[in-house]
């Protein structure tokens, strides 16, 4: 499935809108975590240990959308937009879009 942040593919032809799909993941944090970035914040630097936790929850929520957009029958999916927040010891982590039927010109250099 293809998918893009912008409202179109180049070089493609949107033949059907399925509407607004969308994925969602909560992930946990864990104590050793919040010591380590807590540590981080005071000395400066980043903390691998919550970008990998960003990258994860992001990975999740993608999915989850595509499948909701493959459900539909839809191949591709626009407008994609991340919206990231957090909540106590929880990272949220939720994505939307414009579920598509996209069809690409064989003689772009676009991949389908």
């Amino acid at each position: 499935m293809v998918v893009t942040s912008t409202d179109e593919f180049i070089g493609a032809e949107i033949s059907k809108y399925y509407g607004i799909v969308y994925g969602d993941a909560v992930m946990g944090a864990n104590i050793v975590r919040d010591v380590i970035a807590s540590v981080r914040d005071l000395v400066g630097g980043r903390s691998e240990s919550y970008q990998n936790l960003l990258a994860k929850a992001r990975g999740v929520a993608l999915r989850e959308m595509q499948v909701m957009a493959y459900r539909k029958g839809a191949n591709g999916i626009v407008g994609i937009r991340f919206d990231i927040d957090t909540m106590h010891n929880l990272l949220i982590c939720n994505v939307t879009g414009t579920a598509v039927s996209v069809s690409f010109d064989k003689n772009s250099n676009t991949l389908e």
